[in-house]
């Protein structure tokens, strides 16, 4: 099983969160994104901005989000 990355750099992040849909709606202390769904909901999704997103963080967020650890690595 592929481990979450340690220290992920908050670009390949934002960028593997794009890949799923999401886009960004505004980033200053924090970085706001939104997706919409097929059935027209939209998922909300909050990230702290700091260079790195630490794993515990990221797993936290794809589980608010619905997001499955394979989906996302």
């Amino acid at each position: 099983m592929t481990h979450f990355p340690i220290d992920a750099p908050k670009t390949k992040v934002i960028k593997a969160l794009e890949s799923l849909g999401f886009s960004v709606v505004r980033e200053r202390e924090h970085i706001a994104m939104i997706r919409e769904n097929a059935d027209g909901t939209k998922t909300p999704l909050t990230l702290p901005n700091h260079n790195k997103i630490k794993s515990s963080t990221l797993r936290t967020i794809c589980t608010q989000a619905g997001i499955q650890r394979e989906e996302f690595l």
